[in-house]
């Protein structure tokens, strides 16, 4: 991982950078900052700049033996800790490097992720991960070891505030005399909860939450969305990158949602049987998590048009619809009244609990436009 993939943070980078030209690298460092400031990736990269054989002046070069190790994360000299939990297949004293594969795909496709994201990605259900004594054992042995390939030896431990009592004692020791050129890169997000007396032997890095600026540029670049509603999200993720994905994502699931709603709306009321059963198959290809958004999503609707036809189509402040919501409803509402808003919203709710139970969703949502067809005219 580059320092410029990295969001945010020039400051930070200059002075890591300058640590390791001046040849001053404090040997344990702690990199603490709240969830989707990219303190693990800020600590990525300085290890991969540290392990560079062909340093840039601002980033490690990208082409030597150790960076495109680092890149994808399998360097022999590189060692992560963090906290795990039992699996349907680790049942037993889980450690870090029973999670390997999965920690480096985690990464790679977004270092900004938190531990909720963890733990849904390696399936531990409601267990908390913690960092147990078994790991400290395995700590102890990497780094007793020389060094493979590199000047140095690096042990990234993410989240060290979930290590308990007996593994931070147990680590406490080697953390205050490491090896010769082993270099420790704690990465937190609660550095109160770590032992004091491993706090106080390393230097502190604070990663503050990411300039706006950075984080709007950043965000342009991957999503297709006015500059409005990206100076909206960014003041709504507040320097949280992973945020700001969350909201945009949402934004653009919202969209596609709200396409295929007023689709399949207008060719029920027109009775197009044809153009329905494509619909059911653009429907049907995309997955589960996917088509109960949409049923979801069309609930919403069905409520907001019948709160709009109560209200006669006046007191539009009570309805909670976006521009181009407003402007479809202002046609559809009329459709969405007493005599029918229930069997739809049944109808909804139906096909929504048969996509749970893993129902063919072909015949689920032709079904639901069929019985639609009827209803919309009632």
């Amino acid at each position: 991982m580059f320092f410029k993939d990295v969001i945010g943070h020039d400051i930070i980078k200059k002075r890591l950078i300058k640590t390791v030209k001046d040849n001053r690298i404090s040997h344990a460092q702690l990199f603490t900052g709240q969830e989707g400031s990219g303190s693990l990736a800020l600590a990525i990269a300085f290890a991969q700049y540290v392990s560079c054989l062909d340093p840039k002046e601002s980033d490690s070069c990208g082409t030597c033996v150790s960076c495109q190790k680092y890149m994808k994360l399998i360097h022999p000299d590189l060692h992560f800790v963090y906290p795990v939990a039992t699996t349907k297949n680790i049942t037993k004293d889980p450690v870090s490097d029973d999670f390997i594969n999965d920690w480096r795909s985690f990464i790679l496709d977004n270092p900004y992720q938190g531990q909720e994201q963890w733990y849904e990605y390696i399936g531990v259900g409601n267990k908390q991960g913690i960092i147990s004594k078994n790991e400290s054992y395995k700590i102890i042995r990497k780094l007793s070891l020389k060094a493979f390939e590199s000047e140095y030896k690096v042990m990234i431990i993410w989240l060290p505030e979930k290590m308990n009592q007996v593994a931070a004692n147990k680590l406490l020791k080697i953390i205050e005399e490491p090896p010769p050129k082993t270099l420790f890169l704690l990465v937190s997000e609660d550095p109160g909860k770590i032992l004091p007396t491993i706090l106080s032997r390393t230097v502190i890095n604070n990663i503050p939450k990411i300039d706006k600026n950075s984080l709007f540029n950043t965000l342009k670049g991957r999503f297709l969305i006015s500059n409005d509603e990206l100076k909206k999200t960014v003041q709504l993720a507040d320097g949280n990158y992973l945020q700001a994905v969350d909201l945009l994502s949402e934004e653009e699931n919202n969209l596609d949602n709200f396409r295929m709603f007023t689709q399949i709306m207008r060719l029920c009321y027109a009775g197009k049987v044809i153009e329905i059963i494509k619909w059911v198959d653009e429907v049907s290809i995309k997955g589960r998590e996917k088509q109960k958004s949409l049923l979801a999503y069309a609930l919403r609707m069905i409520r907001e048009n019948f709160m709009l036809n109560l209200a006669k189509g006046q007191n539009e402040k009570i309805i909670q619809l976006s521009g181009e919501e407003a402007e479809f409803s202002k046609k559809f509402y009329p459709f969405i009244h007493e005599n029918n808003v229930y069997e739809i919203a049944e109808e909804f709710n139906r096909a929504h609990f048969h996509i749970v139970s893993n129902a063919n969703s072909k015949i689920v949502f032709l079904d639901l436009a069929l019985k639609i067809i009827k209803l919309i005219k009632t």
